[in-house]
């Protein structure tokens, strides 16, 4: 690619991230007429902050292994953890922290969800059991409510149809007659598909009931045999009452009863401050790089100061976004110092081009073919160090914990943009210096 058409890109996406970047400030309005309506343009991205650094719902959840045989509790805790983090996942809370811990006879699930100011609600989401169950009327039932004068909900039997049976669940919207609305489609197993079409050919004019933990959710009329595996679970559902009965279904039931012992809204303990602090620690280390840069290696420092500049506005933006594919990354105070630690090593690479270059002009190479071979030669060192990098951030990643977890994907973000900093946007200042066209 032409050095000018990749400048150009360069500058671009430099733009982008800039205004991705841009904070929404109070004293500058941030709403915008486009083709007539208000648009607001700027602070639309907000950094995601963790639990330390926002605060969020703390619960204590104690599990009742009083039915569970001795030397299966530490399964059946582990089980638990398990189902509750999926949960949260499912919820979209990112960073949290889900963690068992045995104290003597008591097995306990300590689980922190940064952003989350309903307890209530995260209390109802990690501790419901969700038991779903489809039961039908056996025959003759009807006649028996209406002369016994009993409700009909207690005449249902089960048909071996429950939750085990589905693949996923989710929300969808109906806006016909009396089941408009929000509703949960369920798809079921091979097998459990084959239960729903048995059930549904042999009660086709009947109720089918849903049952969620021993509750009637809905008892709609089978019209026709339903083949292909899939139903919709319709009643008075809200938006956010539909969500997490899907989150419920897909996460599965929880192994063991669960008990919240307790449950709170706690405030940052970090807070502002540290965030401050924190900023202006990234700042200072910032510009002890870019003042270094520029006196050791003079204009060579000031274009790779400059490709710094737009290394940490790509990286800021990729917190931010996600780049619109992956969920935006939550920064826990251990995230922001695997971020500043990056700042430090988004100039190795310069380093290691700009002093192979010095040895290509001390053996005769200059302008353009000096460059290339500067840039080619380091590549391997370059590759190997940031591959090293890598590796242990991965390997952190994997076996860390949430806030070990949160440092080493900033740093390994961090490395990835410094690679592309360094031996693209450089290079490409570079070769616009006049010394270099040739």
């Amino acid at each position: 690619m032409k050095p000018r058409l990749t400048l150009w890109i360069i500058v671009v996406l430099t733009l982008v991230a800039f205004w991705i970047n841009f904070p929404a400030i109070p004293q500058v309005p941030s709403q915008f007429k486009v083709f007539g309506k208000n648009v607001n343009l700027l602070g639309i991205f907000p950094v995601k902050l963790g639990l330390d650094l926002q605060g969020g719902t703390q619960l204590t959840l104690q599990t009742k292994m009083d039915k569970i045989d001795p030397k299966d509790r530490d399964t059946a805790l582990e089980s638990a953890r398990q189902v509750i983090e999926k949960r949260v996942n499912l919820y979209g809370v990112s960073e949290s922290i889900v963690q068992s811990s045995k104290l003597g006879d008591q097995r306990r699930i300590l689980v922190e969800l940064p952003g989350v100011k309903d307890s209530s609600q995260a209390a109802n989401l990690v501790g419901k059991t969700a038991q779903l169950e489809f039961k039908e009327l056996p025959q003759g039932s009807e006649e028996e409510a209406s002369k016994s004068g009993k409700p009909l909900g207690i005449f249902f039997k089960s048909t071996g149809l429950t939750g085990a049976d589905l693949t996923k669940a989710g929300v969808t919207f109906s806006s016909s007659g009396k089941s408009s609305g929000p509703q949960v489609s369920i798809e079921f197993t091979s097998e459990g598909g084959t239960k729903f079409a048995e059930i549904t050919k042999r009660n086709v004019g009947k109720p089918i009931a849903i049952f969620l933990d021993d509750v009637l959710v809905s008892a709609p009329n089978v019209q026709q045999e339903i083949i292909g595996g899939s139903a919709v679970i319709t009643g008075q559902f809200t938006s956010q009452e539909a969500k997490d009965l899907s989150i419920q279904l897909n996460a599965g039931a929880l192994p063991v009863p669960i008990e919240i012992i307790q449950q709170r809204t706690i405030g940052a303990t970090l807070g502002n401050v540290s965030i401050q602090k924190s900023l202006i620690a990234g700042m200072i280390g910032l510009l002890t790089v870019m003042i270094y840069m520029i006196c050791y290696y003079g204009l060579y420092g000031v274009l790779a100061d400059v490709a710094l500049i737009i290394y940490t506005l790509l990286v800021l933006t990729i917190f931010r976004t996600g780049l619109f594919i992956l969920p935006p990354v939550t920064l826990t105070l251990a995230g922001i110092a695997g971020f500043i630690l990056s700042i430090g090593m988004a100039v190795d690479a310069n380093i290691l081009t700009f002093e192979r270059m010095k040895e290509e002009r001390r053996a005769g190479k200059t302008g353009r073919s000096g460059l290339e071979a500067g840039f080619n030669r380091s590549w391997t060192s370059i590759r190997d160090s940031n591959v090293s990098s890598l590796i242990t951030a991965t390997i952190l990643y994997i076996f860390g914990t949430s806030v070990v977890r949160g440092f080493a994907l900033t740093l390994a973000i961090g490395v990835l943009v410094s690679m592309f900093s360094a031996l693209v946007v450089t290079r490409t200042l570079l070769r616009m210096l006049p010394r270099f066209r040739k």
